[in-house]
Protein backbone atom coordinates (compact mmCIF):
# COMPACT_ATOMS: atom_id res chain seq x y z
CA UNK A 1 0.00 0.00 0.00
CA UNK A 2 1.55 3.42 -0.97
CA UNK A 3 1.68 6.13 0.98
CA UNK A 4 -1.34 9.04 0.86
CA UNK A 5 -0.23 11.77 -2.04
CA UNK A 6 -2.57 14.28 -2.52
CA UNK A 7 -1.78 17.06 -5.73
CA UNK A 8 -4.01 20.56 -6.01
CA UNK A 9 -3.33 22.99 -8.78
CA UNK A 10 -2.75 26.87 -8.02
CA UNK A 11 -5.49 28.96 -9.69
CA UNK A 12 -5.77 32.27 -11.81
CA UNK A 13 -9.23 34.25 -11.86
CA UNK A 14 -10.59 34.81 -15.53
CA UNK A 15 -12.67 37.56 -14.34
CA UNK A 16 -14.22 38.01 -10.60
CA UNK A 17 -11.84 38.78 -8.26
CA UNK A 18 -13.07 40.38 -4.98
CA UNK A 19 -16.29 39.28 -5.13
CA UNK A 20 -16.59 35.79 -3.25
CA UNK A 21 -16.50 37.72 0.04
CA UNK A 22 -19.41 39.65 -1.30
CA UNK A 23 -21.47 36.88 -2.20
CA UNK A 24 -21.12 37.80 -6.18
CA UNK A 25 -19.79 35.80 -9.04
CA UNK A 26 -16.44 34.73 -10.24
CA UNK A 27 -15.17 32.70 -12.80
CA UNK A 28 -11.67 31.25 -12.14
CA UNK A 29 -9.73 28.61 -13.10
CA UNK A 30 -6.98 25.92 -11.98
CA UNK A 31 -4.05 25.97 -14.24
CA UNK A 32 -1.35 23.36 -14.57
CA UNK A 33 1.16 24.20 -11.89
CA UNK A 34 0.74 22.31 -8.77
CA UNK A 35 1.87 21.32 -5.31
CA UNK A 36 1.60 17.59 -3.95
CA UNK A 37 1.97 16.90 -0.30
CA UNK A 38 2.83 13.11 0.77
CA UNK A 39 1.79 11.97 4.33
CA UNK A 40 3.93 9.16 5.85
CA UNK A 41 2.74 8.13 9.36
CA UNK A 42 4.57 7.32 11.90
CA UNK A 43 3.29 4.91 14.55
CA UNK A 44 3.07 6.09 18.12
CA UNK A 45 4.55 10.06 17.30
CA UNK A 46 2.96 12.95 18.79
CA UNK A 47 5.03 15.29 15.78
CA UNK A 48 3.81 16.52 12.58
CA UNK A 49 7.27 17.20 10.25
CA UNK A 50 6.68 19.26 7.24
CA UNK A 51 9.39 19.64 4.64
CA UNK A 52 9.05 21.57 1.29
CA UNK A 53 11.09 21.95 -1.77
CA UNK A 54 10.32 25.75 -1.81
CA UNK A 55 11.93 26.24 1.35
CA UNK A 56 14.90 23.51 1.47
CA UNK A 57 16.57 25.32 4.40
CA UNK A 58 13.30 25.03 6.74
CA UNK A 59 12.33 22.11 8.60
CA UNK A 60 9.18 22.03 11.02
CA UNK A 61 8.16 19.85 13.65
CA UNK A 62 4.43 20.45 15.10
CA UNK A 63 3.09 18.61 17.86
CA UNK A 64 -0.17 17.05 17.59
CA UNK A 65 -1.40 17.81 21.01
CA UNK A 66 -1.32 21.33 22.17
CA UNK A 67 -1.77 22.64 18.47
CA UNK A 68 -2.99 26.11 19.46
CA UNK A 69 0.83 26.56 21.40
CA UNK A 70 2.17 29.05 19.70
CA UNK A 71 4.09 28.36 16.66
CA UNK A 72 6.62 29.43 14.34
CA UNK A 73 5.30 32.04 11.70
CA UNK A 74 6.24 29.21 8.37
CA UNK A 75 4.16 26.94 10.36
CA UNK A 76 0.60 28.59 11.10
CA UNK A 77 -1.04 27.26 8.56
CA UNK A 78 -0.18 23.66 8.87
CA UNK A 79 -0.64 23.83 12.06
CA UNK A 80 -4.04 25.41 11.46
CA UNK A 81 -4.96 22.75 9.18
CA UNK A 82 -4.02 20.21 11.51
CA UNK A 83 -6.34 21.87 14.12
CA UNK A 84 -9.33 21.11 11.57
CA UNK A 85 -8.40 17.33 10.64
CA UNK A 86 -5.47 15.80 13.18
CA UNK A 87 -4.22 12.19 11.85
CA UNK A 88 -4.64 9.70 14.30
CA UNK A 89 -0.64 9.38 14.18
CA UNK A 90 2.19 11.66 13.83
CA UNK A 91 3.84 11.47 10.65
CA UNK A 92 6.36 13.46 8.01
CA UNK A 93 5.30 15.51 5.93
CA UNK A 94 7.00 16.47 2.61
CA UNK A 95 5.64 19.26 -0.01
CA UNK A 96 6.49 19.62 -3.59
CA UNK A 97 5.59 22.51 -5.54
CA UNK A 98 5.78 24.75 -9.22
CA UNK A 99 3.32 27.03 -7.43
CA UNK A 100 5.00 30.07 -6.69
CA UNK A 101 4.73 31.48 -3.10
CA UNK A 102 3.27 35.35 -2.84
CA UNK A 103 2.75 34.94 -6.82
CA UNK A 104 -1.66 35.72 -6.39
CA UNK A 105 -1.32 32.36 -7.75
CA UNK A 106 -3.25 30.70 -4.60
CA UNK A 107 -0.06 28.81 -3.36
CA UNK A 108 -1.14 28.38 0.32
CA UNK A 109 -4.72 27.22 -0.81
CA UNK A 110 -3.01 24.52 -2.99
CA UNK A 111 -1.16 23.94 -0.27
CA UNK A 112 -3.82 23.61 2.52
CA UNK A 113 -6.64 21.64 -0.12
CA UNK A 114 -3.56 18.89 -0.92
CA UNK A 115 -2.11 18.94 2.74
CA UNK A 116 -6.08 17.58 4.21
CA UNK A 117 -6.79 15.59 1.19
CA UNK A 118 -3.14 13.92 2.32
CA UNK A 119 -4.35 13.77 5.97
CA UNK A 120 -7.69 11.91 4.87
CA UNK A 121 -10.50 15.15 4.94
CA UNK A 122 -13.48 14.29 2.93
CA UNK A 123 -13.39 15.67 -0.68
CA UNK A 124 -16.55 17.54 -0.96
CA UNK A 125 -15.38 21.24 -2.26
CA UNK A 126 -17.56 23.45 -0.15
CA UNK A 127 -16.25 21.03 2.94
CA UNK A 128 -12.80 21.10 1.95
CA UNK A 129 -13.09 25.13 1.23
CA UNK A 130 -13.99 25.81 4.48
CA UNK A 131 -11.28 23.96 6.35
CA UNK A 132 -8.85 26.08 4.59
CA UNK A 133 -10.69 28.97 5.00
CA UNK A 134 -10.56 28.45 8.91
CA UNK A 135 -6.78 27.44 8.69
CA UNK A 136 -6.15 30.52 6.74
CA UNK A 137 -8.41 32.57 9.40
CA UNK A 138 -5.96 31.02 12.42
CA UNK A 139 -2.74 31.94 10.62
CA UNK A 140 -4.14 35.47 10.84
CA UNK A 141 -5.24 35.70 6.70
CA UNK A 142 -8.76 36.27 6.06
CA UNK A 143 -9.69 35.16 2.75
CA UNK A 144 -12.63 33.80 1.04
CA UNK A 145 -13.86 30.35 -0.52
CA UNK A 146 -12.96 31.19 -3.80
CA UNK A 147 -9.14 29.87 -4.11
CA UNK A 148 -9.98 26.42 -2.27
CA UNK A 149 -13.28 25.72 -4.10
CA UNK A 150 -11.75 26.91 -7.66
CA UNK A 151 -8.52 24.23 -6.63
CA UNK A 152 -11.11 21.74 -5.76
CA UNK A 153 -14.56 21.85 -8.09
CA UNK A 154 -11.99 22.32 -11.07
CA UNK A 155 -12.40 20.63 -14.52
CA UNK A 156 -9.58 20.24 -17.26
CA UNK A 157 -10.58 22.45 -20.52
CA UNK A 158 -13.10 24.53 -18.10
CA UNK A 159 -13.28 27.84 -15.97
CA UNK A 160 -15.66 27.41 -13.07
CA UNK A 161 -18.53 29.24 -12.68
CA UNK A 162 -19.08 30.53 -9.04
CA UNK A 163 -22.36 31.78 -7.49
CA UNK A 164 -20.70 33.06 -3.69
CA UNK A 165 -24.76 33.78 -2.80
CA UNK A 166 -25.57 29.91 -2.83
CA UNK A 167 -22.04 28.34 -2.97
CA UNK A 168 -23.66 26.67 -6.40
CA UNK A 169 -20.94 25.96 -9.42
CA UNK A 170 -20.92 24.88 -12.70
CA UNK A 171 -18.34 24.28 -15.77
CA UNK A 172 -17.47 26.96 -18.47
CA UNK A 173 -15.89 25.71 -21.04
CA UNK A 174 -12.58 27.44 -22.26
CA UNK A 175 -12.45 26.81 -26.29
CA UNK A 176 -9.15 25.20 -27.49
CA UNK A 177 -7.77 28.46 -29.66
CA UNK A 178 -7.80 29.97 -26.51
CA UNK A 179 -3.86 30.38 -24.88
CA UNK A 180 -2.83 31.55 -21.53
CA UNK A 181 0.11 32.86 -20.07
CA UNK A 182 0.95 34.38 -16.33
CA UNK A 183 3.75 37.26 -15.76
CA UNK A 184 5.41 38.11 -12.60
CA UNK A 185 5.57 41.45 -11.69
CA UNK A 186 8.47 40.12 -9.49
CA UNK A 187 6.11 42.28 -6.46
CA UNK A 188 5.53 40.00 -3.99
CA UNK A 189 2.15 39.87 -2.53
CA UNK A 190 1.03 38.84 1.25
CA UNK A 191 -2.32 39.42 2.17
CA UNK A 192 -1.64 39.59 5.91
CA UNK A 193 0.58 42.21 4.91
CA UNK A 194 -1.69 44.48 2.50
CA UNK A 195 -4.70 46.74 3.00
CA UNK A 196 -6.67 43.41 2.05
CA UNK A 197 -8.64 43.54 5.59
CA UNK A 198 -9.33 47.08 4.61
CA UNK A 199 -11.09 46.33 1.69
CA UNK A 200 -13.27 44.23 3.27
CA UNK A 201 -13.85 46.01 5.75
CA UNK A 202 -15.16 48.95 3.48
CA UNK A 203 -17.49 46.38 1.70
CA UNK A 204 -18.89 45.18 4.92
CA UNK A 205 -19.63 48.85 5.99
CA UNK A 206 -21.11 49.47 2.62
CA UNK A 207 -23.55 46.03 2.33
CA UNK A 208 -25.09 47.00 5.90
CA UNK A 209 -25.75 50.53 4.79
CA UNK A 210 -27.56 48.42 1.91
CA UNK A 211 -28.88 46.34 3.56
CA UNK A 212 -27.90 43.20 1.22
CA UNK A 213 -24.44 42.04 0.41
CA UNK A 214 -23.00 43.80 -2.26
CA UNK A 215 -23.02 41.09 -4.97
CA UNK A 216 -26.54 41.02 -5.22
CA UNK A 217 -26.58 44.94 -5.65
CA UNK A 218 -27.31 46.58 -8.97
CA UNK A 219 -25.22 49.81 -10.03
CA UNK A 220 -28.75 51.94 -9.45
CA UNK A 221 -28.39 50.89 -5.56
CA UNK A 222 -24.98 52.58 -5.36
CA UNK A 223 -26.74 56.23 -5.21
CA UNK A 224 -27.91 55.60 -1.76
CA UNK A 225 -24.25 55.20 -0.95
CA UNK A 226 -22.82 58.92 0.13
CA UNK A 227 -19.07 58.49 0.74
CA UNK A 228 -17.39 58.29 -2.98
CA UNK A 229 -14.60 55.59 -1.67
CA UNK A 230 -17.22 53.13 -0.57
CA UNK A 231 -19.41 53.50 -3.84
CA UNK A 232 -15.98 53.12 -5.71
CA UNK A 233 -15.44 49.66 -3.98
CA UNK A 234 -18.83 48.68 -4.22
CA UNK A 235 -19.15 49.63 -8.11
CA UNK A 236 -16.39 47.76 -8.62
CA UNK A 237 -18.20 44.84 -7.07
CA UNK A 238 -21.46 45.03 -8.51
CA UNK A 239 -19.66 45.82 -11.97
CA UNK A 240 -17.13 42.67 -11.29
CA UNK A 241 -20.54 40.47 -11.21
CA UNK A 242 -21.85 41.80 -14.49
CA UNK A 243 -17.98 41.21 -16.43
CA UNK A 244 -18.23 37.34 -15.29
CA UNK A 245 -21.94 37.07 -16.91
CA UNK A 246 -20.61 38.96 -20.01
CA UNK A 247 -17.53 37.10 -20.24
CA UNK A 248 -19.16 33.16 -19.91
CA UNK A 249 -21.70 34.28 -22.70
CA UNK A 250 -18.41 35.59 -24.60
CA UNK A 251 -17.07 32.31 -24.03
CA UNK A 252 -20.27 30.66 -25.11
CA UNK A 253 -19.60 32.27 -28.49
CA UNK A 254 -16.18 31.70 -28.66
CA UNK A 255 -15.29 35.35 -29.18
CA UNK A 256 -11.98 35.73 -27.20
CA UNK A 257 -11.50 39.18 -28.58
CA UNK A 258 -14.65 40.37 -26.48
CA UNK A 259 -13.21 38.26 -23.37
CA UNK A 260 -9.78 40.05 -23.55
CA UNK A 261 -11.72 43.43 -23.79
CA UNK A 262 -13.74 42.28 -20.15
CA UNK A 263 -10.48 40.89 -18.95
CA UNK A 264 -8.29 44.38 -19.52
CA UNK A 265 -11.81 46.42 -18.05
CA UNK A 266 -11.89 44.31 -15.21
CA UNK A 267 -8.06 44.75 -14.20
CA UNK A 268 -9.20 48.51 -14.44
CA UNK A 269 -11.58 48.52 -12.14
CA UNK A 270 -9.54 46.82 -9.64
CA UNK A 271 -6.72 49.29 -10.17
CA UNK A 272 -9.21 52.34 -10.50
CA UNK A 273 -12.32 51.50 -8.30
CA UNK A 274 -11.33 48.96 -5.70
CA UNK A 275 -7.52 49.93 -5.36
CA UNK A 276 -5.69 46.97 -5.23
CA UNK A 277 -3.25 46.77 -7.96
CA UNK A 278 0.00 48.57 -7.60
CA UNK A 279 1.85 50.64 -10.33
CA UNK A 280 4.77 47.86 -11.10
CA UNK A 281 1.83 45.42 -12.28
CA UNK A 282 -0.03 48.53 -14.28
CA UNK A 283 3.16 48.68 -16.23
CA UNK A 284 3.16 44.75 -17.02
CA UNK A 285 -0.61 44.81 -17.64
CA UNK A 286 0.15 47.76 -20.18
CA UNK A 287 3.50 46.03 -21.57
CA UNK A 288 1.22 42.77 -22.23
CA UNK A 289 -1.57 44.78 -24.39
CA UNK A 290 1.19 46.06 -26.51
CA UNK A 291 2.44 42.52 -27.54
CA UNK A 292 1.23 41.25 -30.77
CA UNK A 293 -1.53 38.45 -30.49
CA UNK A 294 -2.38 39.61 -26.68
CA UNK A 295 -6.45 40.09 -26.54
CA UNK A 296 -6.45 41.31 -22.84
CA UNK A 297 -4.83 41.67 -19.27
CA UNK A 298 -5.15 41.32 -16.22
CA UNK A 299 -4.15 40.98 -12.41
CA UNK A 300 -4.86 37.73 -11.24
CA UNK A 301 -5.81 36.95 -7.05
CA UNK A 302 -6.15 38.92 -4.31
CA UNK A 303 -3.87 42.50 -5.52
CA UNK A 304 -1.02 44.54 -4.13
CA UNK A 305 1.80 42.74 -6.31
CA UNK A 306 2.06 39.32 -7.76
CA UNK A 307 1.43 38.25 -11.42
CA UNK A 308 -0.58 39.42 -14.28
CA UNK A 309 -2.83 36.99 -16.75
CA UNK A 310 -3.13 37.35 -20.21
CA UNK A 311 -5.44 36.08 -22.78
CA UNK A 312 -3.62 35.22 -26.24
CA UNK A 313 -4.22 33.79 -29.72
CA UNK A 314 -2.04 30.68 -29.92
CA UNK A 315 0.24 31.86 -32.35
CA UNK A 316 1.42 34.85 -29.69
CA UNK A 317 5.19 35.40 -29.76
CA UNK A 318 3.61 36.48 -26.20
CA UNK A 319 3.32 32.99 -24.93
CA UNK A 320 6.99 32.22 -24.81
CA UNK A 321 7.45 32.61 -20.99
CA UNK A 322 11.72 33.43 -21.75
CA UNK A 323 10.87 36.74 -23.39
CA UNK A 324 10.12 37.96 -20.01
CA UNK A 325 13.51 37.29 -18.44
CA UNK A 326 14.40 37.94 -16.01
CA UNK A 327 10.62 38.13 -14.78
CA UNK A 328 9.06 34.41 -13.94
CA UNK A 329 6.24 33.51 -16.26
CA UNK A 330 4.73 30.34 -17.10
CA UNK A 331 2.10 28.94 -20.01
CA UNK A 332 -0.69 27.66 -18.57
CA UNK A 333 -3.75 25.57 -19.01
CA UNK A 334 -6.98 24.88 -17.50
CA UNK A 335 -6.00 21.86 -15.06
CA UNK A 336 -7.91 19.59 -13.35
CA UNK A 337 -8.92 20.20 -9.76
CA UNK A 338 -7.10 18.39 -6.77
CA UNK A 339 -7.28 14.88 -6.72
CA UNK A 340 -5.52 11.88 -4.23
CA UNK A 341 -3.21 9.92 -6.37
CA UNK A 342 -2.13 7.27 -3.69
CA UNK A 343 -4.34 5.97 -1.03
Amino acid sequence: MGVPTARAPGRVTLIGDHTDYNEGLSLPLAIDLATEVTFTPKPDSFLVGVESDQFPDLSLEIPLTGTTAPVPPQARLAAGLLRQWPPPTGGAVTVKSTVPVGAGLSSSAAFSVAFLLALGHPADPITLARGCQEAERLAGAHVGLLDPIAITAAAPGHALHIDFATLETCHVAIPDEAAFVVVHSEAPRLLTDSPYATRRAECDTAANMLGRPLGLCDLGDLSELADPVLRRRARHVVTECARVREVERLLGRRNLAGVGAVMTEGHHSLAGDYKVSVPVVDELVDDLLARPGVLGARMTGGGFGGCVLALCRPDSPALNPEVYAPRRAWRVSPSAGAALLVT
